[in-house]
């Protein structure tokens, strides 16, 4: 009968934590604040990965020795500087299955300058959680990339797919 008693109350207290953690909800913070946070971090990211590709297009290419084996660094694209309009091109909302997502991309010089999260799914502190993880990630990806082959974050499926979905479609209207 104790161990019956002790078993029970264990499971009692483990199913109130875990609906008393599910349920406590993450500071909210609303579309505008993310996409001005992730923002900052995007244009950083931005004069960043412009310093480095001006570096990385050298003439030498280096590599490194592993042991026996030689590793080559990936060979970097450049992108043309007419690729895209300059302006901002905003994308078509997309269904990211707990609610929409859409983008807007802001391009200088012919190049992705910054990506503005117009819409994500925050009516879950779920989806808010994910979303403060993953929309940052996107939108240093797609500013590295300079397009919207990026890849999909595992455990935001949804949001990534609407999220280079809406992407690609701010920039085919972006097309020179």
């Amino acid at each position: 009968m104790k161990k019956f008693f002790v078993s029970f109350s264990i499971f009692v207290v483990f199913i109130l934590y875990s609906i008393l953690l599910r349920h406590k909800a993450p500071v909210l913070a609303k579309p505008s604040s993310l996409a001005s946070t992730t923002s900052s971090t995007s244009s950083t990211q931005s004069s960043t990965s412009s310093n480095s590709s001006s570096t990385t297009g050298s003439s030498t290419t280096g590599s490194s020795t592993t042991g026996s084996s030689t590793v080559s660094p990936a060979p970097t694209t450049t992108t043309a500087s007419s690729q895209y309009k300059d302006g901002t091109f905003n994308g078509s909302t997309q269904n990211a299955y707990w609610g929409n997502v859409q983008v807007a991309a802001l391009i200088s010089a012919g190049k992705i300058t910054k990506i503005k999260i117009l819409q994500y799914p925050n009516s879950h502190s779920t989806s808010v959680y994910i979303n403060q993880q993953a929309l940052p990630y996107l939108q240093q990806e797609t500013i590295k990339a300079q397009n919207a082959n990026i890849q999909i974050i595992s455990g935001a499926t949804f949001t990534s797919q609407a999220f280079i979905q809406s992407l690609s479609d701010a920039l085919n209207r972006a097309k020179a």
